[in-house]
């Protein structure tokens, strides 16, 4: 299978849907580990929460982002790579539904403890 490469730049910031039409959020950071001499994609983090963990300050960035006013904190997804359809990269899909992804702030408040 020929390899694809694409310029993560022109991802950030892009709207993500799912399988069924219903908005998602916008790729804020992608997660990669090295294999070998090459850099894989392993996920890619939407939402709000994505920002603030980017920024390593969970609790300080979500209290926040709270005083001015964000709500849903929540509603931050983990996208694994196999999961994201990126055929056209100006509108990238979901290959699932919501309910199939993890949610950033859980997987940070577990952390936490």
């Amino acid at each position: 299978m020929a390899s694809r490469e694409l310029h993560l730049e022109l991802l950030l910031g892009k709207c993500v849907f799912d399988s069924t039409g219903n908005r998602v959020g916008r790729i804020e950071e992608v997660r990669a580990q090295q294999q070998g001499d090459d850099w894989v994609i392993v996920e890619y983090l939407v939402g709000i929460p994505a920002i603030v963990e980017r920024l390593s300050a969970w609790n300080l960035g979500a209290g926040l982002l709270h005083l001015m006013g964000a709500r849903n904190l929540h509603k931050g997804y983990r996208i694994p790579w196999d999961q994201l359809d990126l055929f056209d990269p100006e509108h990238p899909r979901l290959i699932c539904t919501i309910d199939a992804l993890k949610e950033i702030s859980q997987q940070l408040e577990r952390d936490a403890h």
